[in-house]
């Protein structure tokens, strides 16, 4: 009885280890950390061997790469969800490119100083949006465990006061760093 039950322990555990082995990854964007001080956050869990879903949090999440200047501040976060395809390999596996769709959600408002006509006027911009994109990156895997490589996406944005302040179209770039389990 006990070596029928240490043995389906036993098959258990090895599937679930075969199995589990680099289904999920937790990754951070380091650039935009270092260039923006925003924090990009995300996780992707692996479906298939060359297609992953993603999801990601931007906190203090600037429009593209728009320079604060003195008086002007991005309150803004995000949250993104992607598919992402990976090809040239496995990409849970091995190295390679990789193309993502995604959609985001943010949610703040900017800020801004005026000096109009001698008298300093505060303006905020509502900076909740709805935005679709796509996305290319390539990733180098090392030992089914870390996995670092550069991305860039462009995007459309979907809110006329956003809009109006900015242009309707983002570019972003970044360079994640990433661990596989």
């Amino acid at each position: 009885m006990i070596k029928r039950i240490v043995l389906t322990a036993f098959v258990l555990f090895a599937g679930i280890t075969v199995k589990g082995q680099t289904k999920n990854e937790a990754k951070i964007n380091i650039l935009n950390t270092i260039a923006l001080a925003s924090v990009e956050v995300g996780y992707e869990h692996f479906i298939d061997d060359n297609q992953s879903i993603g999801a990601e949090i931007l906190i203090n999440d600037q429009f593209a790469y728009f320079l604060e200047k003195s008086g002007e501040k991005f309150n803004t976060n995000s949250v993104l969800a992607s598919y992402n395809f990976y090809f040239g390999g496995q990409g849970k596996s091995a190295s390679g490119y990789y193309m993502y769709p995604f959609v985001k959600y943010r949610f703040g408002d900017f800020e801004e100083t005026k000096n109009i006509e001698g008298i300093e006027v505060k303006t905020k911009t509502d900076m909740d949006s709805f935005i679709l994109g796509l996305g290319t990156g390539y990733k180098w895997v090392w030992n089914d465990k870390f996995a670092i490589g550069p991305y860039a996406s462009i995007a459309r944005n979907f809110s006329e006061d956003v809009n109006d302040k900015f242009i309707a179209i983002e570019i972003n770039a970044g360079f994640s760093i990433g661990y596989r389990f």
